[in-house]
C-alpha cells in the first residue's frame, strides 16, 4: 500500500518536524505500507510554514488547489490513498469528488476517533482563527454536537520545532491549555495542528489524568489503511450521489483547471467585458 501524505508546510525545509513525522510513520504504519511525504510549493509561502496566512478564508482557498492537484497526481501515479495531514482538511471534499482512491483528512479522522473515545471533544491548537473553520467542519462531519471547547496554547509553530530539542516548555503549555479545555467539559482532546500532534506523540503524551489525547496523525494513517483495505477487499468506495459527492466530467475538469490555473492578472478580465450604457437602444 502506498500513501501520499500532503503537508500544509514546506516539510522538506523543517527537518525537525520532518524527522518526527518519519519516526511516527515508522511507529504506526503497517510494514506493508509506504508513506511518501509531500510539502507545499516554496513559491506559495513567505517561509516554510504558512502561519497566519492560512487563517484567511481566501488565502487558504488558494492553497486548496495544491491539495486537489496533488490528489489527481497521486491517483495517476498509482498511489492507493491520499492523506491530507492538516486539521482544517484543506481540499478534502473537492479532492474526493475527483479521484477514486480514498482521500483521508487529518481533522475528520481524528474527530471520528475522538467521538468513539469520549462525548465532549476538546481541541488545543495555536492558530486561533481556525476555530470557526474547525466547528464548521465538525458540523459537516455530523459531529458538531460533540465538539466542545477549543483552547489556544501560548506556543506556536517555531516553539514546537524548538521543543524537539527542549520539550518541557511545550509540554507544559499544552497541558495547561488542555486542562482548561477539560475544566470546560472536554473528556477527550484532539491536538490542533499537525506539528503539535506529532510532537506530543514523540514525547509519549497520550493522556492527561482520565482524559485521552488523540494521536491524530496515527488516526489518519490507520484510516488510510482501513479505507484502502475496504476498497480492495470489499469494493467499498466513495458515494457519488448528490451535489457534494458527484464526480464531474473529466473533460470539463481539464478545461476549467487549465483556464483557472493560468497566471492570473486582475486586469485581464477587461478584455472579456461587455460595455452597456444606460439610455442607449440597440
Amino acid at each position: 500500500m502506498k500513501i501520499w501524505h500532503q503537508s500544509l508546510t514546506s516539510i522538506e525545509h523543517v527537518p525537525a518536524y520532518r524527522d518526527a513525522v518519519i519516526e511516527q510513520i515508522q511507529k504506526v504504519a503497517r510494514p506493508d505500507v509506504e508513506v511518501v511525504l509531500h510539502g507545499m510549493s516554496n513559491e506559495t509561502y513567505p517561509s516554510e510554514y504558512p502561519g497566519h496566512f492560512i487563517t484567511y478564508a481566501y488565502l487558504q482557498n488558494l492553497h486548496r488547489e495544491q491539495f486537489v492537484k496533488n490528489a489527481l497526481i497521486a491517483e495517476s501515479a498509482g498511489y492507493d490513498c491520499m492523506f491530507i495531514g492538516t486539521i482544517p482538511d484543506v481540499g478534502l471534499m473537492e479532492a474526493r469528488t475527483l479521484v477514486d482512491i480514498p482521500v483521508i483528512g487529518y481533522g475528520q479522522a481524528s474527530f471520528h476517533i475522538a467521538s468513539m473515545l469520549g462525548d465532549n471533544i476538546g481541541i488545543v491548537n495555536f492558530l486561533e482563527p481556525l476555530a470557526d473553520q474547525l466547528r464548521q467542519n465538525a458540523n459537516r462531519y455530523g459531529l458538531g454536537g460533540k465538539l466542545g471547547p477549543i483552547v489556544q496554547t501560548s506556543v506556536g509553530f517555531y516553539d514546537v520545532l524548538a521543543g524537539f530539542k527542549n520539550p518541557q516548555p511545550v509540554i507544559d503549555s499544552f497541558i495547561e491549555s488542555a486542562e482548561k479545555a477539560i475544566a470546560l467539559g472536554a473528556d477527550v482532546i484532539v491536538p490542533g495542528e499537525g506539528p503539535m500532534n506529532v510532537f506530543l506523540a514523540t514525547q509519549g503524551i497520550s493522556r492527561i489524568g482520565d482524559v485521552p489525547i488523540v494521536d491524530s496523525f496515527a488516526a489518519g494513517i490507520k484510516m488510510c489503511e482501513t479505507m484502502t483495505d475496504l476498497k480492495v477487499n470489499s469494493g467499498v468506495t466513495m458515494t457519488r450521489k448528490g451535489y457534494f459527492n458527484a464526480k464531474p466530467p473529466e473533460e470539463a475538469v481539464k478545461k476549467l483547471r487549465g483556464f483557472y490555473n493560468k497566471e492570473s492578472d486582475i486586469h485581464a478580465g477587461l478584455d472579456y467585458g461587455l460595455s452597456v450604457k444606460a439610455g442607449l437602444q440597440v
